[in-house]
């Protein structure tokens, strides 16, 4: 599963990261004029075969909003181990763009540079929920994780944890370069739109 295309990813992230340059340039800018703290967050997430990694974003929440998600987890949006909440009190204000139309997820193409992420994959989770996985949820970690996947082009935040790991299972079990392709191809509308984004 995904191994003959990672040489293709390799190129095509090289070539978007090129492209997108000015939107790099342009983001970093607004991050720091809008609020205190780094422009990229580092955060470790979970790869293939239970690998640690540190994945990238834009920065769009406030510098300690790690320590703030206690106070926040009983107002969880979403049924099952992921956090979600549409009004999170965390996000800044110029994140709150980035988030809608997916730009916080552009330096993730550092990650696929690197070999921790695929361009199209299940999304890695964090440390704390794979501690709580079953038999059936660690099956999303037997390929790397994806920038994008089948989850965002069906409904992104909108759906429950329990129908991510379906999808992503689903994916797995029917992987193809042609499932890829219409994945990343449905990704773009979706992103334009904003829909289940938060």
């Amino acid at each position: 599963v995904q191994t003959c295309a990672l040489p293709i990813y390799l190129i095509g992230s090289i070539v978007l990261i090129l492209l997108c340059a000015p939107i790099f340039a342009g983001t970093a800018l607004l991050i720091k004029l809008d609020s205190k703290g780094p422009v990229i967050y580092k955060q470790q997430r979970i790869g293939k075969n239970g690998k640690m990694f540190n994945m990238y974003k834009f920065r769009s929440m406030v510098p300690n909003a790690d320590s703030v998600l206690e106070q926040l987890e009983n107002l969880n949006e979403v049924q099952g181990l992921a956090f979600k909440m549409k009004n999170d009190p965390r996000v800044t204000r110029v994140g709150r763009y980035l988030r809608k139309y997916s730009i916080d997820e552009l330096p993730q193409l550092f990650n696929v540079l690197k070999g921790d992420m695929s361009l199209v994959g299940p999304r890695p989770p964090l440390p704390y929920e794979v501690e709580k996985y079953g038999d059936w949820e660690w099956r999303r970690l037997e390929v790397l994780p994806g920038i994008t996947g089948l989850w965002q082009v069906s409904g992104r935040s909108d759906l429950s944890f329990q129908q991510w790991v379906k999808l992503d299972i689903y994916y797995i079990e029917n992987w193809s370069i042609g499932l890829d392709l219409k994945i990343l191809l449905k990704t773009i509308p979706c992103v334009i739109k904003g829909e289940g984004a938060y």
